[in-house]
């Protein structure tokens, strides 16, 4: 029988499942595939093609006739869910009757107890029948509640001849007539429901005219389809929609019919067997005979039958009433909402009932139980035990002494609220006076038994254990004895042993040092043979070596001299070669540069019109959508006309149908009526006809409608989930963004070290080394090692004079080789140090000469190459002399170029030195130190060069990779356009235009990023020519006089760089900026030169100290920054505006990456990064942003740049900052956590309540080396430090939702420490820890409280830790499983499991947690694990951390009342 119930239920759940689809026309139908129907007819047993049928099908009889009519999808639903609800009755009435049968008795009860159990008052946004009538029966209950409290109440007084004044009570009588009444309610909705084409809206028209005149009945201002009803408890709005079907509730005779073949006996006996006094079930047979109609009920018929015999019951009962309320809303365990539970009490009458108790005497006694209660205070001479009454007037006259507290009834005793307690409290301490005298004795009587017990058991143990001693003794003595002779024997045997391995290992090494020194003479004999071979071969290859040498000496002569000899000819060939070829060559990069840079602006050109089109394009389809939306608007009022037109003829249509019923009577007034019908009917069909025509019209653009709002909902369904991937891919991506800046952090330290473990002192200059006449520069070792990078570029892509044709192979060596040509002049006595330089009169002549000898080698080899034109030998001689003189050429002009350097240099240098010595010139030079000068910076210039070499290396590394990475980005845009082409050509006008902005906007957001890299590329060459072309000058003045760096060159951010500098701090007497009343109208911005961005850079970011930054305005660097962004804004330099932003990002990181460490300077630059980020959006032009601007603010916003692309990466970096904040409060909190949270034990009597197996463990030697912290100062630390983060944000100005992300990351990091903690420390596993736990916890929830942060769900982090407190303090036996696996939902299986096992008795008294207990809290939390996958570990990830995000906070500060401190000393900026 069990299993067939089983299958009922199943089919059921199952029926409920079957997929309606619909069919052709108005109908219905089930797919064949459908596996739900299958399921059904297996478990019901019937036939599947037949409840196939009439599930989309019902049968309708007319006369004689049968037809089969089909039923729409809404029918068939209906009918489906009909079906279900009656085989579930039919069930449960079965189940009911067997239920009764058991427990039915023979004869016939005369009394009874019953429980009723139902729903309170329920309103929700959308109220349907169900809840009408669960608040009707609530209704009913109520009535019934008052008439039983209130009236037996005031019957009480009057039965006991107690003075009383009749208290009014509120009656909802009249809101019961409303509903049950005739024209009410259900009286309206049943009649609606016998109507042929009854409908919802019809049948709350008939309520908003029938039922106006009720009180308690309302209709909505805005809505036509709803109904308002006057509760008890509050007002409800139902909304009418599915009221009918819901009352009617019907099934067909035909389904009925096949449940009835059912080949279960189950179903079969609950459709076939008669119901016999069963009560009426809710669902009702529809069958196919026209004479049961009239005996069909509605289920509000049904229901009210019901309450009317439920009521009755109750009447002839004595009822009583357990009011329930919930204490919270949120199901949250130890929270109680006091307005949600006062709400509960006045719903339910309890706050009138206490009322009425509280004026009256709510507490009553017989004069026999007062006496039997309070006998003990009174005397024995008091009692008379024929007249109570007179012995409790005196026992209340000893205790109460005002009358007006107490009255005396014919029966009973009536006391005021509070007495009852008083007297209890009288009681009780008479009662604990005589139990503590009665203590006192049997305590004595205990204790002295248990001494003498405990005497008598020490003696005998004293006794035992002193002749157990005394054996062991003996014992011992002979043991030792034993041993010795052991020893003695033992030793003599290792001796003997050892001997002979002595003598072995003596034998063996005496063998194997003379077979070493055999076999080392053998190898030496070896090596003095292979040496004699040796010396053979080497001189053999000195001789050959020097014949080769002089051989190559003669060659080499030779070609001197035969060189001398085509001087002439060569030295005209040299200056034609000299006039038009090296020009030609040195111009050959110039062409190659005007090339690429014509290719850039041709497809610059190109996307710059691709641009124009797409923006065309959207211009066409803006004009196309407001076109739609004034056809949209147009369709509107078109079906507001005809919904108005259809309301006027339905009221028409209800006039005629009156004027017909009550003229009935009278022929020719319904003629005239009917000709008045029909001429109406013929204008409203006329004007129907119009109107079908314009409706017909209205239907395509309605067409249109639904197909661009089709395509409006796809598109917020695809954004809603691209929110969605949005949110997660950004949580991924500050993860991602967090480990790139840890490993970059990581990465510049190491370079650090590298670059001093390399000898970072190498480049170093001091007074002992260099002259300080020698102009050696002053700059910093930092400075000549930044800047050597962007020299190496500069030599290789521009020529500076040295000459275009030069090998990359012997570049080095030419270098080197130039500079030592030079001829120092030696010091001697008697005449002046200088150099040696020739005069330039006989340099011309000797150019001249040369010049001759070119021509002549020119004319010569001309001559050759035209008399022999077949030898190939001669040709390739002849090429080779041609490179051969080009390199002569070169080293020439070298040779030229920096003689005259160095003879300008000597002309300074002599004109200084007479200025500065006057005759006593040898002074500068008498010992030498210009040659050690110049040795030094030649080895300077050598280690320049080599790191100059692999600087270019690494920049031609980069270089191709950003080329690269530009090639894949241009494929993938013209790939982007040519996709974007071809749905153009295909879709034509029907493509939504979702897919055109979204193509355009990511297009143009790629194009922009490609121009962002472009311009930082041509940015960063154009540095590192300007930059190259300085150190080429200065190495070509060879080290120079010694012009000074002067701060702005000296480092790339203007004077010395940021690790070097120290700024003093600010006068204390400074104050914030003032606002003060504008003196002319300012643009809020601020003006300054390019040359002076770095020194504002260094100001605002480098220098600024946080102590000096919070006597300022909150974010006033950023303030000050986006003016500056404004004014280059207002000027339109788009160069000008990259600069300042690139300069203040890098000087962001360069600051954070160097203060790390400092909390207040990251909770600075947190404040000033997220607070230019809101200014860029704020002032951006986006409608989106400027919702709380004023007029002003928005005539301030940015005209000529889109910054979108900055903003994004300020977030980014605001991200990389928040998380080192984190990281930073992480630190100093992490030690006082387990001090602070398990260790600290501020509530006296539970130290003592520890495991007695664990206080060894807990000790304070063992607590000094687990805690750095004093546990019970480490309460107070935590929350101070707490506090302390808490000004510390506050005091810079961050916004408050960030502060509450932080705190939040904080409680969850405390939370996931001390669980974590607690789980591997059994010591702490007993209920007096838990105890202790619980009330440090609460200290950081008031600290919340306090902070006002309790609301942002800060605390809900600390769940898991306050879950694990409860679990060691609650009860464990094997009826409290349910409470608590309910109770611990934020703690995983093994995290309970872990902490149930590791749970010690604090005492003797209490007993450990038995293993079933255990084994049932797992069994029971499988159900749950099954679906958790994310808490399936036991340690909680301590590395967590929850997405952070910036929402938009705009300022209400006017930037034109901003004013510069005086502080700062920005004397360069110019408020405009």
């Amino acid at each position: 029988m069990q299993e067939q119930i089983f299958r009922i239920l199943a089919g059921i759940l199952h029926l409920g499942n079957v997929v309606l689809e619909e069919g052709n026309g108005d109908s219905s139908a089930i797919s064949p595939r459908d596996k739900s129907l299958q399921t059904v007819s297996e478990l019901l047993g019937i036939d599947l093609e037949d409840i196939r049928k009439w599930l989309c099908n019902r049968k309708i009889v007319s006369g004689r006739e049968v037809f089969t009519k089909p039923m729409i999808l809404t029918e068939a639903v209906f009918s489906r869910d009909a079906l279900s609800k009656h085989i579930y009755a039919k069930l449960f009435d079965w189940i009911v009757t067997q239920i009764n049968k058991c427990f039915a008795a023979k004869a016939k009860p005369y009394r009874f107890i019953g429980v009723l159990d139902i729903y309170g008052f329920e309103t929700f946004e959308i109220n349907s029948f169900e809840q009408f009538c669960i608040n009707y029966a609530n209704e009913k209950l109520q009535q019934q509640f008052n008439q039983h409290v209130f009236k037996l109440e005031q019957e009480e007084y009057v039965k006991e001849q107690i003075e009383w004044e009749f208290i009014n009570f509120y009656d909802n009588q009249p809101c019961i007539d409303l509903i049950e009444s005739k024209l009410g309610i259900l009286d309206l909705l049943d009649e609606e429901c016998r109507m042929p084409r009854g409908s919802d809206q019809s049948w709350v028209e008939k309520l908003y005219d029938k039922c106006k005149k009720w009180e308690h009945f309302s209709k909505p201002r805005l809505s036509n389809t709803s109904f308002l009803i006057a509760h008890f408890a509050d007002k409800v709005g139902y909304e009418c929609a599915g009221f009918l079907e819901k009352n009617r509730d019907t099934v067909s005779e035909e389904q009925i019919n096949i449940l009835k073949s059912s080949q279960i006996a189950l179903v079969h006996s609950l459709f076939t067997e008669k119901e016999k006094g069963a009560p009426p079930t809710k669902v009702k047979v529809l069958p196919t005979g026209s004479k049961s109609k009239q005996m069909r009920k509605t289920v509000g018929s049904q229901f009210r039958d019901s309450l009317n015999l439920l009521m009755m019951t109750l009447n002839s009962t004595t009822p009583h009433y357990v009011r329930c309320i919930k204490p919270n809303d949120d199901k949250m365990a130890f929270t109680f909402d006091p307005t949600r539970a006062i709400q509960q009490l006045r719903a339910c009458g309890v706050l009138e009932t206490v009322r009425i108790s509280a004026a009256g005497y709510p507490s009553r006694w017989t004069y026999h139980e007062f006496f039997c209660r309070y006998r003990v205070l009174c005397n024995s001479k008091d009692i008379k035990r024929n007249d109570m009454r007179l012995t409790c007037e005196k026992i209340i006259s000893n205790m109460i002494n005002d009358e007006d507290k107490f009255k005396f009834g014919r029966t009973k005793i009536f006391f005021r609220a509070g007495q009852v307690a008083y007297m209890e409290k009288l009681r009780a301490d008479r009662l604990s006076a005589c139990g503590v005298m009665i203590q006192k004795h049997v305590r004595m009587f205990l204790h002295r038994n248990r001494y003498r017990t405990m005497r008598r058991a020490a003696l005998t143990i004293q006794k035992y254990t002193r002749g157990l001693k005394a054996r062991r003794h003996v014992h011992h003595i002979r043991r030792t004895a034993a041993a010795i002779k052991i020893q003695a024997a033992i030793r003599g045997w290792v001796k003997r042993v050892q001997y002979k391995r002595l003598v072995y290992t003596v034998t063996q090494l005496q063998a194997h040092a003379r077979g070493a020194r055999a076999r080392e003479r053998y190898q030496h004999m070896r090596r003095v043979k292979a040496a004699i071979v040796i010396q053979k071969n080497v001189r053999k290859w000195q001789a050959v070596y020097h014949y080769k040498m002089a051989m190559g000496g003669i060659i080499i002569l030779q070609g001197m001299v035969r060189c001398f000899l085509a001087r002439k000819q060569l030295k005209k060939l040299k200056i034609e070669a000299r006039s038009v070829e090296h020009q030609r060559k040195l111009n050959k990069g110039l062409e190659n540069k005007i090339i690429s840079l014509q290719q850039k602006l041709t497809e610059a050109k190109l996307e710059v019109g691709n641009v124009k089109t797409y923006k065309e394009e959207i211009v066409t389809l803006k004009e196309q959508l407001s076109e739609m939306k004034g056809v949209e608007t147009q369709l509107k009022n078109s079906s507001n006309r005809v919904s108005e037109l259809e309301a006027m003829v339905a009221k028409l249509t209800q006039e005629v149908e009156a004027e017909r019923g009550e003229k009935m009577d009278v022929l020719s007034e319904k003629e005239r009526a009917e000709k008045e019908n029909r001429e109406l009917v013929e204008k409203l069909n006329a004007e129907n006809a119009k109107l079908t025509e314009e409706l017909m019209t209205a239907k395509k653009q309605e067409a249109k409608k639904e197909g661009e709002e089709l395509l409006k909902r796809k598109y917020e369904a695809e954004k809603q989930q691209m929110i969605m991937e949005y949110s997660e891919e950004k949580s991924s991506y500050q993860r991602l963004l967090k480990e790139f800046n840890r490993l970059e952090q990581k990465n510049e330290q190491m370079e650090e070290q590298m670059a001093k473990m390399m000898g970072g002192n190498s480049h170093k200059r001091t007074a002992s080394n260099v002259s300080n006449l020698s102009g050696a520069s002053d700059a910093p070792t930092e400075l000549v090692r930044d800047d050597a990078s962007e020299f190496n570029s500069i030599i290789v892509d521009d020529d500076v004079g040295y000459g275009s044709v030069r090998s990359r192979a012997s570049e080095a060596s030419d270098n080197s080789r130039n500079l030592e040509s030079i001829d120092w002049g030696s010091p001697q006595k008697g005449d002046t140090s200088e150099i040696r330089i020739p005069v330039p009169e006989k340099l011309q002549e000797l150019e001249m000469e040369n010049a001759k000898l070119k021509d002549d080698l020119n004319r010569l080899r001309k001559s050759i190459a035209d008399s022999e034109p077949q030898n190939n030998r001669i040709q390739e001689f002849m090429k080779q002399f041609e490179a051969l003189q080009d390199e002569l050429e070169r080293r020439r002009e070298e040779c030229i170029q920096l003689r005259t350097v160095l003879a300008n240099r000597a002309h300074d240098l002599r004109s200084l030195t007479q200025s500065s010595y006057g005759k006593d010139v040898d002074i500068v030079n008498e010992d030498g130190e210009l040659a050690i000068a110049y040795q030094t910076q030649k080895q300077v210039n050598r280690q320049l060069e080599d790191e100059l070499k692999s600087e270019k290396q690494r920049y031609r590394e980069a270089e191709t990779e950003y080329k690269s990475e530009l090639d894949r980005l241009r494929r993938d845009n013209d790939r982007q356009q040519k996709l974007l082409a071809q749905n153009l050509t295909k879709g034509g006008g029907s493509q939504p235009e979702t897919l055109l902005q979204s193509e355009i906007m990511r297009l143009t957001s790629e194009n922009l990023n490609l121009q962002g890299q472009v311009d930082n590329l041509t940015e960063q060459l154009k540095k590192y020519k300007r930059s190259l072309k300085a150190y080429a000058k200065k190495i070509k003045e060879s080290g120079g006089t010694g012009s000074k760096r002067s701060s702005t060159h000296g480092s790339p951010y203007g004077g010395d760089p940021p690790d070097l500098l120290d700024v003093a701090a600010p006068a204390e007497g400074e104050a914030m900026p003032v606002i003060r009343k504008k003196e002319r109208d300012y643009m809020g911005m601020f003006e300054y030169d390019r040359r002076d961005e770095m020194q504002i850079i260094r100001v605002l970011i480098y220098e600024l100290k946080p102590r000096v930054a919070v006597t300022f305005l909150p974010g006033l660097p950023a303030y000050i920054l986006f003016m500056c962004i404004r004014h280059t804004d207002h000027i339109n330099d788009d160069e000008k505006v990259r600069s300042l932003l690139n300069n203040i990002v890098n000087g962001v990181k360069r600051v954070i990456k160097k203060r790390h460490e400092d909390l207040d300077s990251t909770v600075l630059w947190l404040s000033n990064t997220l607070r230019l980020l809101h200014n860029l959006k704020q002032y951006s032009g986006d409608k989106a942003f400027q919702a709380e601007n004023t007029v002003k603010q928005n005539e301030q916003s940015l005209k000529n740049f889109d910054l979108s692309e900055y903003r994004q990466v300020l977030s980014d970096i605001a991200v990389w900052i928040y998380n080192g904040v984190i990281k930073l409060m992480e630190e100093k909190v992490q030690p006082l956590i387990v001090p602070s949270i398990l260790e600290h034990e501020a509530i006296a009597g539970l130290s003592g309540n520890k495991p007695g197996g664990m206080r060894g463990r807990a000790g304070s030697v063992a607590r000094e080396l687990e805690s750095p912290v004093e546990p019970q100062k480490a309460l107070d630390l935590l929350l101070k430090e707490m506090t302390q983060f808490y000004r510390t944000l506050a005091m810079f100005g961050t916004d408050p939702e960030l502060i509450t992300q932080v705190f939040r990351q904080i409680f969850y990091f405390i939370c996931a420490g001390s669980l974590n903690n607690l789980l591997l420390r059994k010591d702490m596993c007993h209920w007096s820890k838990g105890m202790q736990i619980r009330y440090n916890l609460s200290h950081l929830e008031q600290w919340t409280r306090d902070m006002r942060l309790h609301e942002a769900g800060v605390t809900d982090t600390l769940a898991p830790i306050i879950q694990a407190a409860q679990l060691l303090q609650a009860r464990k036996t094997d009826d409290d499983v349910n409470s608590i696996c309910d109770m611990c939902d934020k703690l995983s299986v093994s995290q309970i499991i872990k902490i149930l096992n590791l749970y010690t008795p604090a005492d003797e008294f209490e007993e450990r947690v038995p293993i079933s207990f255990i084994h049932k809290i797992q069994n029971k939390l499988q159900e749950r694990a099954e679906g958790e996958q994310a808490q399936a570990t036991l340690l909680m990830n301590t590395k967590f951390a929850f997405p952070v995000r910036f929402p938009f906070n705009p300022s209400s500060i006017h930037l034109e009342d901003i004013e510069l401190p005086e502080s700062l000393n920005l004397i360069m900026l110019k408020k405009v």
